[in-house]
This record gives structure tokens, sequence and C-alpha cells, in this order.
């Protein structure tokens, strides 16, 4: 346990560090890609273009929340992975060959939101056509000249992705995504809306060393969200209370967003696979809890679940699926090894769960098993939680979860004393040529080491709040 303590407080003060040096320069901290690393990403797509063909990508939409308040706006994953800009309303065109564009020879073009005093008086600065040609490193020109803009007439074929096509059309502006697509489309291009998808997921399923240095920060700051809310947790806490110390630390550390809704689940609710309401105004004594929850650092998710009990203690039941979903966890994650099928962890874990269940009599018979488990073991992690990827063979530097688990909602068919138990246990793996390295390894796994973080004081101990009546 030393040693573990002094892990932790090792990572801590590195992630510390990392976070005081970016606010030595809050405009353009040192962990940020830059545009180095974005042009590498768009010549590896153009050696996958044929010749006298482009690629070309839209922005994705603003999402309306309610009359006149949008969600934070989220770039598309390929847009950013190929060029870094955050921003909506934009269209990048990637070139198989260098272009001619107003006298100038051009690999890229890049159509952005021009600068709008009043616009960004009330949503933020732009970046603005000067700023994103300068820090982008691309050629560059304002959204609104891209309705009058010519495709090269030799032009064969032209790769896109599937338009969307759920996008609000603002009346005020003639350069919103709406417009834009619009006007793509009145170009009446021979198109290709599948090659694409597949380039771009052999591409982003391959991870760069300063994508893993990303994804091993957003990792960190889960895990170490997941052992601070094990030292706070108390019986009597809400489910949206648990959720938010784990949103405050991932917070703390930098990370701004989550890469999914988080998932808080006690009892009952913990058996309910993507339960995101957390609705549960107490939790009792005897619950367990399941904390499905991923900080999103400079745009890469992480994805670690963690089981515990609220009172500290495993009770006897609950010890029993904790221990066969962590044994086939561990079956699954020694499956991560270059050339071993996608499906390999998957297959372990199930075959150790059904051996499990069926000797614990949850079950009479093996094919019973998937009413428990119902769920894969593995996906991709990095822009998305659910990463772009093609799930064949395994190959070094890609980055997938394990997270078998087991459910036993109220009403199964099985002794009432399993009833409400919900188990999952989630990693993030990093395949290498070496074998697998386990990136979530910092919180605790096993019940013993769990119980032990739960009895560690936690700084919020003394934290209270006035009553409101």
């Amino acid at each position: 346990m030393a040693a573990f303590r002094l892990c932790v407080l090792l990572v801590w003060a590195t992630i510390t560090a990392a976070t005081a040096q970016s606010r030595v320069s809050p405009d353009k901290p040192s962990d940020t890609l830059d545009q180095e690393f974005h042009r590498q990403r768009r010549e590896q797509l153009r050696k996958q273009l044929p010749a006298r063909s482009v690629a070309v990508f839209f922005a994705s939409p603003v999402r309306n929340r309610a009359n006149d308040v949008d969600y934070y706006y989220h770039p598309d994953p390929d847009f950013y992975y190929l060029t870094g800009y955050t921003e909506p309303n934009a269209v990048l065109i990637v070139y198989a060959e260098p272009q001619t564009i107003n006298g100038k020879q051009v690999q890229d073009l890049l159509f952005v939101q021009p600068n709008n005093a009043q616009a960004e008086l009330w949503n933020g600065k732009r970046l603005g056509v000067e700023n994103a040609a300068t820090s982008l490193g691309i050629a560059t020109q304002s959204n609104t000249a891209f309705q009058k803009f010519q495709f090269s007439k030799d032009l064969q074929k032209v790769y896109i992705k599937p338009l969307p096509t759920d996008v609000r059309d603002d009346e005020r502006d003639n350069a919103d995504l709406y417009s834009l697509l619009e006007q793509f489309k009145s170009k009446n291009l021979a198109t290709d809306t599948k090659a694409l998808e597949t380039v771009m997921s052999q591409l982003r399923e391959l991870k760069t060393p300063e994508e893993i240095n990303l994804l091993r920060k957003a990792v960190t700051i889960s895990a170490l969200g997941q052992i601070e809310v094990m030292k706070a947790m108390k019986p009597d806490m809400s489910e949206l209370e648990i959720q938010g110390l784990h949103e405050f630390v991932h917070n703390k550390y930098g990370a701004q967003h989550v890469g999914y809704p988080s998932i808080v689940g006690a009892g009952n609710n913990g058996c309910v696979l993507h339960y995101i309401e957390s609705a549960k105004p107490s939790i009792s004594n005897k619950e367990l809890v399941l904390m499905d929850v991923g900080a999103e650092y400079k745009g890469y998710t992480a994805d670690v679940t963690r089981t515990i009990p609220a009172n500290g203690k495993f009770s006897p039941e609950q010890k029993a699926i904790y221990e066969l979903v962590l044994q086939a966890q561990d079956a699954g994650i020694e499956q991560c090894k270059v050339g071993n099928d996608f499906s390999a962890p998957g297959q372990a874990a199930q075959q150790v769960i059904a051996d499990g269940l069926l000797k614990l009599g949850i079950i009479k018979n093996k094919s019973e098993a998937r009413r428990y488990f119902p769920h894969g073991t593995s996906h991709y992690i990095g822009l998305d939680v659910h990463d772009a990827g093609t799930y064949g063979p395994f190959k070094a530097n890609s980055v997938i979860t394990v997270e078998p688990g087991i459910y036993i909602p109220d009403g199964s068919p099985c002794d009432k004393k399993w009833w409400g138990i919900g188990v999952r246990i989630e990693d993030d793996i990093l395949i290498t040529d070496k074998g697998w390295e386990n990136l979530s390894k910092l919180a605790p796994r096993t019940v013993l080491d769990i119980e032990k973080m739960m009895a560690q004081p936690s700084a919020l101990d003394d934290f209270k709040l006035p009553e409101i009546k």
C-alpha cells in the first residue's frame, strides 16, 4: 500500500506540474497538439487518395439545447484530427496533388468563419481567416467564399463522409453549416461516401506518441477521480453528488469536459447499462455504486469504470460477483496482444463469467450467461469514447477498453440475494509490440485495495454546506 500511495503522489505531482505549466501560457498549453501533428495526419490521408481526387470534410453541426441556447460546441473528431480547428461552420479540402489557387500552390484548403465583432461579443473570440492560416498552417479562406468556389475541372473523384442530415438553418447566416452543405450539393460532384470512413478509421486506430500522451493524462485524471470518490463515499450520498465529485476532480486537473455522459448508478440503477439520470437522492448502506466516468483532456477521452460498496465493505454476495468480473477482466486483458482478433478479450471474459455464474447457481446452463452479461467487452478510445478503428486484429499503438460486467436486476430468475447487484470493471489498455499496458491501473481494482482506499480519510470529510429548507 505504501508503494501504491507513492505512485499516486508521483502521478499527482506530474499532473499538477503540467497544469501549472499550462497556466503560464494559457493561450497555448504545452501539451496541445501542434500544427505539425495535424499536417502529418493530412499527409497520411493524402497517401491514400487516388490521383486527381480530393477528400472533403465538414465541421460538425451546432446542436441546439432549447430556444436560443445551444450545447457547448464539440468539433467533429476527423475534422479536428486533420486541422486542429475547433469552431463550427467550416469545410476542409484535402487534395491528392498540389493545386494553384489564387496564384499560390496549396495542398489543402480550409474555409473558416471570418471575424465578426457582433457575434464575438456574444459567443467569444473567433480565430478568423488570417489567424487560422498562421496558427494551423493551412491555406485558409472565409467560409463566405465557398459558395463561388470551383473544384478543378479534371477532378475525377470527391471523397466525403455521409453528410449530416439534422442541421439547423440559421437564416441570418448564409455561410452556416446548413448553407455550406447546400452549396456543396449544388456543385453536382461525383462523390464516394464509403471509402473515406474506412481510411480515417485505419488512421485513427493507431495512436501517435502525442496522442498516447494525451490519453495517458485523460485516463490518469479519471483514475484519480475514482480514488477521490472512493475516499469520500458515504451512505446517503446522492448519485448526482458522486457524479459531481468525479467531474470536479476532472476540472481541477484541466479536463474541461467528460468524454460521454457520466454513469453513476447505485443498486438496481447499476444494472442499467447506460444509466445517466443520476436521480437517486440517497444511496442506501447496502448498495453497490457503479461509476463509469471518463475525463476528456484536450479532445481525448478516457473510459474508466469502478464499482464500490457505499458503506466501504463488500457483502459476501457482492464480493462473489465482483471477483468473478475481475477474473473475467484479467482473462480479457491477457488477450490484448498484437495479432489477436478484436473479439478475443470478449470471448475470454464471456467464458469466465459463464463458468462462474453456473458455479454460483445463478444460471442453469452457460447459454443463459448473456442475460447477465449482455454487452461487448472492448472498443477503441481516442477522440471519441467509441473511437474510430477497423475492429480487426490488434495492432501496436492502439488503445482499447476491457470492460466485462454482470448485472442482476430486481426480478431476475435467480435467488433474491443476488438482486440489485450490478458490477462493471473497465480499464483502458494500450497495446504495444511488447505486450499490453493498463493505463488506468492507478484506480484500485481488487476488493482488498478498494476497501483499503475507502477507509482512508477524504479532503471532503469536513466539507459541509448549509441546509436548504
